[in-house]
């Protein structure tokens, strides 16, 4: 199987990334959120090693300067039609968001897009990725990737997992933006949501043939493996830059308690399956 880096997850939700790295997802929408610093100072405290940022923010990335926590760059729907328009789009973008910082902050990857396929237009992506991957050849920049962030509905079959395809509107999409990454050696980021599932089952809970799989969010990894190998994707890794539990909302399993119990259970599961190299 290829690679699989388990890197981020929503909001205050905790995972792993090959059981070494700590990581939460900063959302800066919504209100009497606590400063930036404020928040930087929680990661530190806490030894949360990774940030996915969704969107360029002065005050975030001005706080993240010497910190050492491994960032995630999102580049918001909106501006993809423009960075993909033309190289120098994408270098405005570069030289504004990415440049003024490489010094001081621990960039790991660039996510160009969150989730715009297969809801939204995602002729662009490809092109916006390359372009901006360009810029970071150009500077001989390796160590920070550019991908794109992509939901489970972008799978028009995932069970059983090794009969995980693309839609058929996404399919080219996807193709596009495989190939991107498998020139560059970078994976593919995916959100990966297994509801209801609490990682405290004894034995497969899907079987595939000879195989099966101990939960259904490893199952659901899979169908992408698939999905990806099917579309020309077959050397290309995931980053999980999603994965969660609600701690409030409407329904009774909407609770912090709950959602405490799925993410220290998901922990668990991440440090004995992948540290031990099973996958």
């Amino acid at each position: 199987m290829a690679p699989l880096w388990i890197a981020l997850v929503v909001c205050s939700m905790i995972c792993s990334r090959a059981g070494a790295d700590v990581g939460v997802c900063y959302d800066l929408q919504g209100d009497s959120l606590p400063s930036a610093n404020e928040v930087v100072t929680l990661y530190k405290q806490y030894g949360i090693q990774s940030m996915r940022l969704f969107e360029p923010d002065p005050s975030a990335l001005e706080a993240l300067k010497g910190s050492g926590i491994a960032v995630t760059l999102g580049v918001v729907n909106a501006g993809i039609p423009n960075i993909a328009s033309s190289q120098a789009a994408a270098q405005q973008w570069f030289d504004t968001n990415v440049a003024p910082y490489l010094n001081d902050v621990n960039f790991s990857y660039i996510a160009v897009g969150n989730k715009v396929i297969p809801g939204g237009d995602g002729s662009t992506t490809a092109g916006a990725m390359q372009n901006i991957q360009t810029i970071l050849s150009a500077r001989n920049i390796d160590g920070i990737k550019v991908s794109t962030v992509v939901p489970m509905n972008a799978l028009g079959a995932s069970y059983p997992p090794s009969a995980g395809q693309f839609t058929s509107e996404v399919d080219g999409v996807m193709r596009a933006i495989l190939g991107v990454l498998s020139a560059h050696g970078s994976p593919l980021m995916i959100n990966v949501y297994p509801y209801f599932a609490m990682f405290t089952a004894n034995g497969m809970v899907v079987q595939d043939g000879p195989l099966g799989c101990s939960s259904l969010f490893d199952a659901m990894v899979d169908a992408f493996y698939s999905a990806m190998e099917k579309a020309g994707g077959s050397k290309v890794g995931v980053v999980v830059t999603e994965s969660g539990w609600p701690s409030s909302g409407s329904g009774k399993l909407t609770t912090p308690e709950l959602a405490g119990t799925y993410n220290r259970n998901f922990l668990e599961h991440l440090k004995g399956k992948w540290d031990t190299k099973e996958a």
